[in-house]
């Protein structure tokens, strides 16, 4: 099976983390930004993460570039080129206000790039999409807060709310306040957490930010009884391999616990994370796993067809969708 034919849809994408290096050095010329960098090959080089952290440190310094609507379009229409090609037929994406409004990047600069390049995907390409406001937790949930506020007026554009940035030492209890509100404003709930935290960040996303959705959540294998509540509530797991392997999660994409989440029966998908860091689209992160791991193509689909379950489609839509990867 092609895995760039599969139908699939994209539940864990940072958009941010989709700048690759020849726009990024691109974008700091438009926008007269000094790169710490001489070139790109010095910028792939850096991309030898240890762990979360070390990433974050690149990646932060990447967005620095992004400046005006015109850029967010950019790197957003770029993202859905390659991923159309790829088989990804919706993305629900991740995008980080709190890096761009701290820098003084207007909140409607973001929102019309990204918007603008959402609407032209679904009438050139064919890709539905929804936007996600992910919170830093590394920083107050003050300012987290305060981030929702900014963000309320433009209610209209954002399906949901997430939980992204450092996990250790930042639990998600630490934002139930702005979660609480977020669900108050009819917003959709998800948060990354079992990635580097324990289980219990797990259950304290489920339990105290009331979340519907777990972003990686790979080591709710640690726990079994966490497991076995996540498989009998069929709550999504949206599981990045690439990018646990690049962040040093697990060893190799061999030692990924992904096939032990499958035969548990939990809710698992594939999807990129950060793919112009990471080194993989969702195409590659099915044929990397795949590999790896040994899926065969049944179980291929069925990680295709978690990822329209666990969307935020219509249910019409989602069933529709799955039937697409049936007939694949």
């Amino acid at each position: 099976m092609d895995a760039r034919k599969l139908p699939k849809a994209e539940l864990h994408l940072h958009i941010e983390g989709t700048l690759e290096p020849e726009l990024m050095f691109e974008l700091a010329r438009r926008n007269k930004v000094a790169l710490p960098y001489a070139g790109v090959a010095e910028l792939r080089a850096a991309y030898a993460f240890k762990d979360l952290q070390s990433f974050l440190d690149v990646y932060y310094k990447g967005a620095s570039v992004l400046k005006t609507d015109l850029d967010f379009f950019d790197l957003a229409w770029a993202y859905f080129t390659r991923a159309a090609a790829g088989g990804v037929r919706h993305a629900e994406i991740f995008f980080d206000p709190q890096t761009h409004t701290r820098r003084g990047v207007p909140y409607r600069a973001v929102l019309e790039g990204l918007t603008a390049a959402m609407a032209k995907a679904r009438a050139e390409l064919g890709v539905s999409s929804l936007l996600i406001l992910c919170f830093l937790r590394h920083l107050d949930e003050s300012d987290a807060l305060g981030a929702l506020e900014e963000a309320l007026p433009f209610r209209d554009r954002i399906a949901g709310v997430g939980l992204d940035s450092s996990e250790l030492g930042h639990p998600p209890a630490k934002f139930a306040r702005v979660f609480a509100r977020a669900k108050d404003a009819g917003l959709r709930l998800t948060a990354h957490a079992g990635e580097e935290g324990p289980p219990s960040y797990v259950r304290e996303a489920l339990d105290t930010l009331k979340v519907e959705r777990i972003d990686h959540g790979v080591r709710s294998v640690e726990d079994p009884g966490l497991l076995r509540r996540l498989v009998a509530e069929e709550v999504p797991l949206t599981v990045c391999p690439l990018s646990n392997v690049k962040l040093r999660v697990f060893d190799r994409l061999e030692d990924h616990n992904l096939r032990a989440l499958l035969d548990a029966g939990a809710r698992v998908s594939l999807h990129s994370d950060d793919p112009a860091y990471f080194g993989g689209y969702a195409d590659d992160a099915y044929r990397e796993t795949r590999r790896a791991l040994s899926l065969t193509d049944g179980e291929l689909k069925t990680l295709a067809r978690n990822s329209f379950l666990g969307s935020w489609l219509p249910d019409a839509e989602k069933a529709r969708r799955v039937a697409e990867v049936d007939a694949a």
